[in-house]
């Protein structure tokens, strides 16, 4: 008899990020009774409780998204004319850009996408087809030969338990959580060259060298001192420096992560730009030259007067990079990740008492906090941004000569037979644990092959995010948001279409006729499984 602490579901999604939303949309709009985890404050990940804007590619107004990630797009767009006091000409845009931010063509406040994201996930809880718990974390799974039955959750603030039993489990967290948990092969960091064939691999696996985290935060400038008490270790970030650097880490000079020269950074609050003019097109340059406007995701200007005192800006800049020791499967994780807290308080107060300014000065002391913006107590985003994941050992293993522009020319990407999906962004690894600098190489449009949602051996745990079947180089593309929206949508799809048939997924990707109609479906619902013919950048 199943226990008070006990819930089934026909499929268990772990992890309520932007992978896990999808799949738990898909498995839903397939009939089926879902259970979905997040363990923080706001459901989307790294665009809500990470704070990071949304990396697209450049041609994500006309195609290459499925069709529910176009509509949460264009749903932000349609909850800051419906709510906002935009501008006339602001309103009139039809591809409006909220924050003016280089960084993406809608670069918008992070609370917006958390109500557009429940609002998507919202007739679903109100029939009682999805189960939302909050905020929850996996802490355990049951286990028989290669099958996992069930996985143990704890509540983030109480430890209450619960155990949800499910036939198929997904694994949505943003680090691959339920790999070590349920005993599925995994790699993490760095593979070796001679087992992937991959030009920028290093001759000898390293599985401890890994992208930096970042702890994000956002600021905006006004009148009066805002300045944060000194963080206890403000002077040894405030002395750190690396070889490749170019200079000290809290500083405007960084390394140009396409060319890898220093190069000097501007900074200068609230500038009197057009935020209407702004093209966020990854062709034309990374964007982070200016950082005010980098990423900035309220334009005060796109408001009408006196609305927003100021922009705000989301700092998510080459100084807030902590890359002394990895996250993923190390004892001392927590403490990392407090210290790269501490670095991005670190940045912020720096730029508030000593960062240079244009007239001969020093520091901002107006630049505030907005932890409000994140929903934060102590003002920085609710979750670190992690931008590599532990990954499945997988049938497929996506690898940087099946999508480098500089490997595959005129050719394009690999074209997949099993494709679930298309995504596009440059190959581009931060710094990394191990010493690294950038790694940042030209993509062709890539698709998703589903042979890399399939594990090696576990017949019915699904990746849903950053953790499927690519390498160390392939994840520094397909961890972007649309890109991790599509894997998560196409494992939820295909765990529904798994459930209708009692059969495991590897069964569908080795069938031609299952994976003919599954394609299909896909296909009807909006996904698109081919590039049309445009240029790698």
């Amino acid at each position: 008899m199943k226990q008070a602490n006990e819930l089934q579901a026909d499929i268990l999604v772990v992890g309520g990020g932007l992978g896990g939303v999808a799949a738990a949309l898909a498995a839903l709009r397939a009939g089926r009774r879902v259970v979905l985890t997040e363990e923080y404050d706001w459901i989307g990940g790294q665009l809500t409780s990470q704070a990071v804007p949304p990396d697209e590619s450049s041609w994500v107004e006309q195609f290459g998204v499925t069709a529910s990630y176009r509509r949460l797009r264009d749903g932000i767009r349609e909850y800051y004319r419906r709510h906002y006091p935009l501008t006339e000409a602001a309103r009139a845009k039809r591809d409006l850009n909220p924050g003016g931010g280089h960084v993406s063509r809608l670069c918008h406040e992070p609370r917006v996408a958390v109500a557009v994201l429940e609002s998507m996930l919202a007739p679903y809880i109100g029939s009682g087809a999805l189960r939302l718990l909050q905020p929850y974390r996996p802490v355990a799974a049951a286990v028989d030969g290669d099958r996992v039955e069930a996985v143990e959750l704890a509540h983030r603030d109480t430890g209450e338990r619960l155990t949800v039993a499910a036939p198929y489990v997904l694994d949505a967290t943003e680090t691959g959580e339920l790999l070590p948990l349920t005993g599925t092969e995994y790699v993490t960091g760095f593979e070796s060259g001679k087992d992937t064939g991959e030009p920028s691999a290093p001759d000898e696996a390293q599985p401890d060298n890994m992208q930096a985290v970042s702890v994000c935060f956002a600021v905006d400038h006004v009148d009066g001192d805002h300045t944060i008490d000194k963080p206890e270790n403000y002077d040894f970030w405030r002395g750190f420096r690396t070889d490749f650097w170019g200079g000290n880490l809290l500083g405007f000079r960084a390394p140009n992560p396409r060319t890898l020269e220093p190069a000097e950074r501007t900074f200068e609050p609230n500038p009197d730009d057009d935020p209407l003019s702004v093209v966020g097109d990854q062709r034309l340059g990374g964007g982070d030259m200016n950082l005010w406007t980098f990423r900035r995701i309220a334009a005060r200007r796109n408001f009408t007067p006196g609305a927003y005192a100021s922009d705000i800006t989301l700092v998510n800049w080459p100084m807030i990079d902590y890359f002394l020791a990895p996250i993923i499967d190390n004892p001392d994780a927590a403490v990392h990740l407090e210290r790269a807290r501490g670095l991005s308080r670190s940045v912020l107060y720096w730029l508030q008492t000593e960062a240079p300014r244009a007239d001969g000065g020093a520091g901002w002391p107006g630049l505030r906090l907005r932890g409000d913006v994140t929903g934060s107590a102590d003002g920085l985003a609710q979750a670190p941004y992690h931008r590599e994941s532990r990954r499945i050992k997988a049938e497929y293993t996506v690898v940087e000569q099946d999508l480098s522009a500089a490997v595959r020319g005129e050719k394009g990407a690999v074209s997949y037979h099993d494709s679930v999906g298309i995504g596009m962004y440059r190959i581009d690894l931060h710094p990394s644990t191990g010493g690294d600098n950038y790694i940042d190489v030209a993509s062709c449009p890539f698709e998703i092959p589903l042979g890399a949602l399939l594990p090696v051996r576990v017949d019915n745990l699904l990746p849903a995010g950053k953790n499927l079947g690519t390498t160390h180089i392939t994840n520094g593309c397909y961890r972007l948001h649309p890109v991790e929206w599509n894997i998560g949508e196409a494992a939820g799809a295909l765990a529904a279409f798994s459930f209708e048939r009692g059969l495991p997924p590897r069964a569908v990707g080795d069938d031609p006729a299952l994976l003919a109609e599954f394609q299909d479906r896909l296909t009807a619902q909006g996904f698109e499984l081919r590039w049309p013919d445009v240029a790698p950048y």
